[in-house]
């Protein structure tokens, strides 16, 4: 018997063992008024989509009672919210004992749902690069297929913020069941510019009030995935005083870079590896969020993370960088999309990337963004929040 096998049986037996624990816990009843919510496999702390509807479902209902299962430290969550370890009992209790679920992954494979019971998948991505499910083709690996398949035929609903979303799900998430056509809750706060939390959290990074940032924010390399999923994190190859200096030529100012690892890799480090410590990058890993840090920036540069079409959305600099383009293709599969039909400029070296910062023209760029949300039929208004928890509320009535 293969690797691969071994571990999808090891996985079903750990399912079973999950499913047992919820089966006994359906000797509680059902709280009517309870959401519960996660983030990344309980790597994710207040954070994501899910961070957005909490706030707001709080907001507009405050005697919900909302819980949140996670492995992070409790004190980044506000004190309306339960906090409680993201373990095989607390995710079989409270999960089984609330009306509601709200989730941006994979719930864990065993996970049994109740009847009168309401899951709201988010997904922790809207349009993005990388080749997820089925459109990874032979990469997509029979364990990721099982329990993709599982958690979809749970959900009751996938958020959603564009035509394009819909016609991928299927293929994409498994999943053939009705959208919410909300657009992206952590959208929402870079469309809306609250200029008081935009000061409060740039005083906490320590950065002054004239200087400009810039966020690095490479995605997560995970392998093709077939057994354990592995973490990994390479000293990035971008040459950052070049880069700060081609910002400063370019657009005036002084400026800083906040580097921000995926939250499944800043689970497992303090922050991103470097050659070089230098007093102009600021490591915002274990920052709860990305959208509450990224509504700080004036640009960003990715490589594959869905938070360059988060920020194209909301009108801020989008620059791409990424040097492994065919290692990550023979990882992951091919790219969801062609390069001549993304509205960001791509480098693969430093060299290029200098030259994409003193190419860069905003009017254009912004004309290109709208002109790919029209085409896709992309809904990113700042009111994805408010959306979600109308249908959620509806549900709790």
């Amino acid at each position: 018997m293969s690797q691969e096998n071994n571990y999808i049986n090891k996985r079903k037996r750990q399912a079973f063992r999950l499913s047992l624990k919820f089966m006994l816990m359906r000797v509680f009843p059902i709280k009517k008024n309870k959401v519960t919510f996660s983030a990344f496999e309980g790597d994710g702390g207040f954070a994501c989509n899910p961070r957005y509807i909490a706030e707001e479902l709080h907001k507009k209902n405050p005697e919900t009672e909302i819980v949140w299962l996670t492995r992070k430290d409790a004190t980044h969550f506000p004190d309306y919210i339960k906090v409680k370890e993201y373990s095989d009992w607390n995710i079989a209790y409270h999960l089984s004992t609330s009306k509601v679920w709200v989730d941006n992954y994979r719930k864990p494979f065993g996970t049994i749902k109740r009847k009168g019971q309401f899951y709201l998948q988010t997904w922790h991505a809207s349009i993005g690069f990388k080749a997820v499910g089925l459109f990874r083709g032979d990469k997509f690996p029979e364990i990721a297929r099982i329990v993709s398949e599982a958690d979809s035929s749970l959900a009751d609903y996938f958020i959603s913020n564009s035509e394009y979303c819909n016609k991928v799900y299927p293929k994409k998430l498994l999943y053939s069941g009705p959208t919410l056509m909300t657009g992206s809750p952590r959208v929402d706060c870079l469309v809306n510019k609250d200029e008081e939390k935009i000061e409060k959290v740039r005083e906490k990074l320590g950065v002054k009030k004239e200087e400009k940032l810039l966020m690095f924010a490479p995605t997560f390399r995970g392998g093709n995935q077939k057994e354990k999923k592995q973490v990994v994190s390479d000293i990035p190859s971008v040459d950052f005083d070049r880069l700060i200096k081609g910002l400063e030529k370019q657009f005036g100012g002084e400026w800083k870079i906040l580097l921000r690892l995926h939250p499944q890799l800043s689970a497992k480090l303090d922050k991103m590896p470097l050659n070089v410590e230098d007093k102009r990058l600021i490591d915002v890993s274990q920052a709860p969020d990305i959208s509450e840090v990224l509504m700080c920036c004036d640009m960003l540069i990715t490589d594959y993370s869905s938070c360059a079409f988060d920020a194209a959305f909301a009108k801020i600099p989008v620059l791409l960088y990424a040097d492994d383009v065919q290692e990550y293709i023979e990882n992951r599969g091919q790219f969801m999309w062609e390069k001549e039909n993304l509205p960001f400029a791509i480098a693969e070296n430093n060299d290029e990337l200098e030259e994409n910062i003193k190419a860069f023209d905003k009017d254009v760029y912004e004309k290109r963004i709208a002109a790919f949300m029209e085409k896709h039929g992309v809904i990113e208004d700042g009111h994805a929040s408010e959306r979600a928890v109308d249908k959620i509320l509806e549900v709790l009535k």
